[in-house]
């Protein structure tokens, strides 16, 4: 029995596949610089050096196109606690996936979560891409603050929802940005202070 030929992509396909990634790459640059409400269609299309119509081929609105981008950004942070060691502490692992993160947004690849209000907002509560990457990121992450909190080394008291959402808030620090405009620290410095006031708190130990 013979193994079925993989089939093959054409070129045209192979160039509308780079097109759309070129597209979803710089509505997550723009994302990330100016969040969705200030972000353009026509500025999008501009930087990738496409027309307008040609970009609405690929993502029917705004809406859609910034959703692209928010799962893209995702399924990195899925690839990223795939690759945490599996025998590394629970709080050790929480640690690497907010160093992380606060890395990509610091780099200017961390789209701004939408306001409570924005039509993104409703686009991404329809969008089984991004749904589904989200409960499978809570729920892993969650598990680790679990297992934290039940080792000691995160306190048991706080509700684990309000520790996720604590290190979900890290991916878009505002803390990061004043620091970086700041000039006083590097990059990991800035990271590093973040993490210690996240997990350690502001108390004098």
């Amino acid at each position: 029995m013979s193994a079925t030929a993989p089939v093959k992509t054409s070129f045209k396909e192979q160039m509308l596949l780079a097109r759309e990634e070129a597209i979803v790459q710089t509505a997550n640059r723009l994302l990330a610089e100016k969040g969705f409400e200030s972000m353009t269609v026509d500025e999008v299309a501009a930087s990738v050096g496409i027309a307008k119509a040609s970009l609405y081929k690929h993502f029917p609105s705004k809406e859609d196109l910034a959703a692209a981008a928010m799962v893209r950004i995702m399924q990195r942070t899925l690839d990223f606690l795939a690759s945490v060691p599996a025998d590394d502490k629970p709080a050790a692992k929480l640690r690497a996936v907010v160093r992380w993160a606060m890395e990509v947004q610091l780099a200017g690849e961390m789209p701004l979560l939408p306001h409570q209000n924005s039509s993104l907002r409703a686009t991404l509560m329809g969008n089984k891409g991004y749904l589904d990457r989200l409960v499978t990121i809570s729920d892993r992450l969650g598990g680790w603050i679990q297992a934290a909190q039940a080792d000691g080394s995160l306190n048991p008291k706080l509700p684990a929802i309000a520790v996720l959402y604590t290190l979900f808030a890290r991916a878009c620090d505002p803390v990061l940005g004043f620091l970086k405009a700041g000039g006083q620290q590097t990059d990991e410095q800035i990271v590093e202070l973040v993490l210690a006031t996240c997990f350690d708190g502001l108390a004098a130990r």
